[in-house]
Parts: structure tokens; C-alpha cells; sequence
């Protein structure tokens, strides 16, 4: 039913980021939802001109949105949420779903701050979603049944990986995939740097490093490997890569990312103590 009842959804985006562009051309992409069933809303022109090349409608009232959506996702900065919530509480209905990407606002807070009976979910994405190929984990409030659950994991598909979780890990999840995007970036950087070191020109290193990590991302996914299994298979007995394994190992990197996302989690759950 999620499936069939998509194509007849109204969808609506107060904010229109790029993180919100991201989920709506991968919904546009797989034909999810038609462009025309999709209103954005935001207080300048700025970013709503891409949503409109788009296809999509646009308006500067967040309550003509929550007006004109069954499905309404929140993708304000979290500063702003509080007044958006109160903009829009008279208008939020029990045929509402109400799916919040904002960090660090927890489902108890979107609870207390919309009637009652609102069906609310959080969902945190990570910056991969805007070229479709995100990592994103949702959880669900008191009054969002199986089917919520089934439609938003329907229609997030599309934009990646889509794993229903307990709210506790939404945290864990920005420190090892919503920064950890970054962590990936600095180590794409530093193979390519030893390349160039090495007398490969830049442009070439960066692409190379770029197709090594995606198709060890890839044989990672398929193959269902543990990642120490996938490692072993490339070690031949004094070969190259026990070497350069040897390096990474007296660098501590496997400590160090570990480190980077304890940190990075524990800010997460600082923020949204604030």
C-alpha cells in the first residue's frame, strides 16, 4: 500500500536546503513522487529557484505547505524549529506525517511542541543523499504506526540506504556516517597526495582514489564480507599491501577513526542537549 499510495502523495518540505534538494531529486529520479505533488517553502528565493527547475512548486508560507501536504518533512536550521512549529501547529491534522531532518531535535521535543495525535518520525541523512546515494536511519514517534514506517522507508530508498532504528542511534549514526562523509574525504585526499608523490599527476590520483573507494564500498555491500575478510583477500604473503598496511597500523588509524567517531557522536548528543 506504501508503495501505491506514493504516487498519490503530497509532499512538502519546510526548508529548502540542500539536503532537502538532495531526498527530492532522488524521489524525482525514481519517479517516486511527480514534481508537480511536491511544494517547498522558505523565506527567500535563493535556494527555491533549483526546486523550481525542478518542477516543484514553491511558496515563502510554511503553513500553505503543511496545508497542502499529507507528508510534510522539517529541514529548518535546528535554531529555527521551535518558531516554525509554533507557526505551524494550528494546522497539523491527525492525516499528518510530520518526518523532521533537523539534527539534534529529538522526537520527544517535536511531540511536545505539535498536537497530540501527530505522527512524527526523524530521520538524519548524510551528504552522499544528494547524488542519490545516501546513508540515512530513521525512528519513529509514539503515534507512527508500521505503515508510516513502510511509506517513508519506500520513498527514502531511492536516495540510498534506509535503515529503521531506535532513536539512540540517530547519534551514532552522525558521528559514523553523517561526519564520517568527511573522514572518507581526508583519506581520499591523503591516497591520492602519496600518488602524486609518487610522480602520478593530481587530477589522475583523485579519480583513482575516488573508483577504489567506491568499489570497495561496493564489494563491501554485495559481497556481505566482513571488512577484515575483504582486507586479508588483497594480502599476499610480502607483498605490497602488508607493507603498506604495516605504515597504517604504526599510525594507529584504525584507533584514530574509532576516536573520530566517539567524538564526533558525543558532540552529537551535547547538541541536542542544548
Amino acid at each position: 500500500r506504501a508503495a501505491m499510495e506514493a504516487s498519490e502523495l503530497w509532499v512538502g518540505f519546510v526548508g529548502a536546503g540542500r539536503m532537502a534538494g538532495g531526498l527530492v531529486r532522488g524521489l524525482l529520479q525514481a519517479g517516486k513522487v511527480p514534481a508537480s505533488n511536491i511544494l517547498a517553502s522558505a523565506p527567500s528565493d535563493k535556494n527555491l529557484d533549483a526546486w523550481r527547475e525542478l518542477g516543484c512548486r514553491t511558496t515563502h508560507c510554511n503553513l500553505e505547505v503543511v496545508h497542502r501536504s499529507t507528508l510534510v518533512f522539517l529541514a529548518t536550521k535546528p535554531h529555527i524549529l521551535p518558531g516554525v512549529l509554533e507557526e505551524i501547529r494550528p494546522a497539523v491534522g491527525p492525516h499528518h506525517i510530520v518526518v523532521s531532518l533537523v539534527a539534534g531535535v529529538t522526537i520527544q521535543t517535536l511531540q511536545r511542541l505539535l498536537p497530540p495525535w501527530t505522527k512524527v518520525l526523524r530521520i538524519m541523512p548524510n551528504l552522499p543523499c544528494v547524488v542519490q546515494a545516501g546513508a540515512m536511519v530513521f525512528s519513529r514517534g509514539s503515534n507512527a504506526g508500521d505503515e508510516e514506517a513502510a511509506l517513508l522507508k519506500s520513498l527514502l530508498s531511492s536516495c540510498g540506504l534506509c535503515e529503521e532504528v531506535p532513536e539512540s542511534y540517530i547519534d551514532i549514526h552522525t558521528g559514523l556516517s553523517g561526519s564520517g562523509v568527511a573522514y572518507v574525504y581526508l583519506f581520499a585526499e591523503a591516497l591520492a597526495e602519496g600518488a602524486v608523490k609518487m610522480g602520478m599527476p593530481g587530477a589522475l590520483a583523485s579519480r583513482i582514489a575516488a573508483q577504489t573507494l567506491l568499489g570497495a564500498a561496493k564489494m563491501l555491500l554485495e559481497t556481505g564480507e566482513h571488512p577484515a575478510k575483504l582486507r586479508g583477500d588483497v594480502c599476499t604473503p610480502g607483498g605490497t599491501t602488508i607493507y603498506a598496511l604495516h605504515q597504517l597500523e604504526k599510525g594507529a588509524l584504525r584507533a584514530t577513526v574509532m576516536d573520530a567517531v566517539e567524538a564526533a557522536t558525543n558532540r552529537a548528543c551535547d547538541m541536542a542537549k542544548d
